[in-house]
């Protein structure tokens, strides 16, 4: 029996378990904070959290905490190991975590070293460790075994006995449900930043990742460049072959959009909404953005559809005058698209080539707008 002081302890650690990994924005963070939380509230010295990936049939540690052995670290970076060799993960236990009843068990530095169950691996684990016990509790989520929650003591610290299995297994739930309301969150915060038809980047993303890269541009010097792209030809698609080959166009030119930007390490790819796209690179120097971009019309131009694209692009390693805000380099790019659709350019048009300052793209960038004139983009207007 537990008795009523010890349980509003293990209450408490509930509560403080499932707070902390609710404060985390991401699983990686979630998981860390069930392995200290779960180590605190069992009294243990070490803590684990791994998962169960099935295509590699293997049992991959996401994270360790407390005491550290010296072959063991907080965030491995691929610490695992078979699961033949912990089959209760997937046989012994396989009903039971299946069916929603996962309990948690107990295993001993003085057990058999091999046995006719599952013991052995995790008794040898212990002995090289110098940690008297664990305890091991199935994390389920969904109705399949998602992976496992790991704490041990150490050597001349008092085993674990049932009650503490017990109080595993909820705190294996509490991490479960932790862990399912952070894919939730991902997942919205995924679909907020993810155009649906291309799977690109949305305006959002771009709108967040370049004020964190033109903050990073003053004050460290590192290069931005924007690519902004119209595709030519949509209307003219949509209105004769209809919108679903409209949409195909779409893809197929997000797809090369993507390809461009694997040549630029850390670089978004984005549809901005319509017809417009974008591509920000943060670090790699002007040209090579240039020359990435002058493939990616070569490209647009033989795709079956459509007309090819304007491109333009504005970078803060060309000489375009100082960028303190995302909306200065928006502005830029912008002029360089619209002077390259309007000339019916297959190349791209990069701001501040063509006479610095004196620039016509520039000079249209930079000129103050009339009171009465519409904004093309509504980016123009944030801020």
């Amino acid at each position: 029996m537990v008795d009523d002081g010890e349980l509003d302890d293990r209450l408490s650690a509930v509560v403080a378990l499932a707070q902390a990994m609710a404060a985390e924005p991401d699983l990686p963070g979630g998981v860390a904070a069930a392995a200290e939380g779960a180590l605190r509230a069992l009294r243990g010295s070490f803590a684990a959290v791994s998962v169960w990936e099935r295509e590699r049939g293997r049992l991959r540690v996401l994270v360790n905490a407390g005491e550290l052995d010296g072959d063991e670290e907080r965030l491995p970076a691929d610490e695992s190991y078979p699961v033949h060799n912990f089959p209760e993960i997937a046989e012994f236990l396989h009903e039971e975590w299946v069916g929603g009843r996962p309990h948690a068990w107990v295993e001993r530095a003085d057990g058999p070293d091999e046995c006719a169950e599952y013991a052995g691996h995790r008794v040898v684990s212990l002995r090289r460790h110098r940690r008297s016990s664990c305890v091991i509790a199935p994390i389920v989520l969904h109705g399949r075994a998602w992976g496992e929650l790991y704490v041990a003591r150490p050597q001349g610290a008092p085993v674990f006995d049932r009650k503490d299995a017990d109080f595993a297994t909820v705190l294996a739930a509490v991490t479960a449900a932790g862990i399912v309301q952070t894919e939730r969150l991902e997942e919205v915060r995924r679909l907020a930043y993810t155009d649906p038809l291309t799977g690109l980047g949305n305006r959002r993303a771009v709108d967040a990742r370049l004020d964190e890269a033109v903050e990073r541009h003053l004050a460290e010097g590192v290069v931005v460049s924007l690519v902004v792209c119209d595709l030519n030809g949509l209307k003219r698609v949509n209105d004769t072959l209809g919108h679903a080959q409209g949409d195909r166009l779409l893809e197929r030119f997000g797809s090369l959009l993507s390809l461009c930007g694997a040549r630029l390490p850390g670089a978004l790819a984005a549809r901005l909404g319509g017809d417009e796209f974008c591509l920000l690179s943060v670090g790699p120097p002007a040209d090579e953005v240039v020359r990435a971009a002058e493939e990616l019309c070569l490209s647009a131009g033989r795709l079956e559809l459509g007309e090819g694209v304007a491109c333009g692009i504005a970078s803060t390693g060309d000489p375009i005058g100082e960028v303190r805000s995302a909306r200065r380099l928006f502005r830029l790019a912008d002029a360089a698209q619209y002077r390259a659709k309007a000339a019916g350019s297959r190349k791209p048009v990069v701001a501040g080539r063509d006479g610095g300052l004196a620039d016509p793209v520039v000079r249209l960038a930079d000129r103050p707008p009339r009171p009465a004139a519409a904004e093309r983009r509504r980016f123009r207007g944030r801020r």
